[in-house]
């Protein structure tokens, strides 16, 4: 019978663990960041301290856009239009103007501006179409020099 004597463990080996581990971390570490980077679409706001001093002008317009007792919804419908069913005070609202910003939330695609024109049934319905996928709409309406301003997210 051969008997087999086991190799010893040497600084070869320990060397040899320790690049293999911290070789893996650094690559996992690399591949991650660039997702990270890759996938950044911008800032929110590009000024913190200046977007933090316009905070009451902000909360003083919700209050007087509350007091309007104006509601929207928005839906996109199959055909890519998105429609803005205003009412005042509960009811179906009239004489509305609705605009509306669309832009793709990591602003991969071109911010777009749509136009709304009223349908048979009171909705806003939009002229263009806006393509698949994710679109956070800034919405405005108007209505005898007062405004409601409203974001909403549509897919």
């Amino acid at each position: 019978m051969i008997q087999m004597t086991p190799k010893p463990f040497t600084g070869y080996h320990m060397a040899a663990i320790l690049i293999g581990f911290f070789g893996i971390v650094i690559t996992v570490n690399i591949y991650m960041a660039k997702q990270a980077i890759g996938s950044f679409g911008g800032t929110v706001v590009d000024n913190s301290y200046v977007a933090s001093q316009q905070y009451n002008g902000w909360l003083e317009q919700a209050d007087r856009e509350a007091k309007l007792g104006w509601a929207a919804k928005v839906a996109k419908s199959d055909d890519g239009r998105i429609s803005v069913m205003v009412s005042d005070h509960g009811v179906p609202g009239k004489d509305f103007v609705v605009s509306a910003k669309a832009e793709h939330p990591l602003g991969r695609a071109p911010a777009r501006n749509l136009q709304f024109q009223p349908d048979e049934i009171g909705r806003y319905v939009s002229l263009a179409p806006v393509p698949d996928g994710r679109w956070l709409l800034q919405v405005k309406i108007s209505r005898d020099g007062n405004h409601y301003k409203m974001i909403a997210d549509v897919q």
